[in-house]
């Protein structure tokens, strides 16, 4: 099992294509309060876009796209901007997430636009960074570490497969059963 598919045609693609996959991500969270998607599936594009980088030329090359350790802080955050723009109108005694009670001093219509958004930008950040920081905790710290004894043992079942297996087991006779 490799860290990356080491192949400088994958690599090049995946870094031409993760852009366009982040700016469509963009799209959608941004454009989600005003039609179905949103923070959820803009969180996981992105969140594929950093995987995507990680699997195509490596997770230690890919930390500066989205390190490692901005896992854990960017998913509290996200969960924090979506708590937050809920709660903060119920201290000003609305229901939690009723947008129109953000003390902005807008008309309600923009109040409820801006809530919502606030409240796709933390769910997006949310996602996106929970997502990256599950593939980077199983990877591991030191993936090439990690990997360096599946690589041998792969090597050895490949060495197997071409040169056959040092003994055999007896076929079991017909008359057997």
């Amino acid at each position: 099992m490799r860290e990356y598919y080491d192949d400088r045609i994958v690599a090049l693609s995946a870094r031409l294509v993760t852009p366009f996959i982040q700016l469509f991500a963009l799209y959608v969270v941004f454009h989600g309060h005003y039609s179905p998607g949103g923070g959820f599936q803009g969180g996981a594009m992105l969140a594929a876009s950093f995987l995507l980088i990680r699997l195509s030329i490596g997770t230690e090359a890919a930390q500066l796209q989205f390190r490692r350790t901005w896992g854990t802080p960017g998913s509290s955050i996200g969960t924090l901007v979506f708590l937050g723009t809920g709660l903060v109108v119920v201290f000003f005694g609305f229901n939690f997430l009723d947008y129109a009670g953000l003390p902005l001093g807008l008309p309600e219509p923009e109040l409820r636009n801006l809530g919502i958004l606030a409240v796709e930008i933390g769910v997006a950040v949310a996602v996106a960074a929970t997502l990256t920081a599950i593939y980077d905790d199983l990877v591991g710290e030191r993936p090439a570490a990690h990997h360096a004894g599946v690589e041998q043992a792969t090597d050895l079942e490949e060495a197997d497969q071409v040169e056959g297996p040092a003994w055999h087991e007896p076929a079991p006779e017909a008359g057997d059963g």
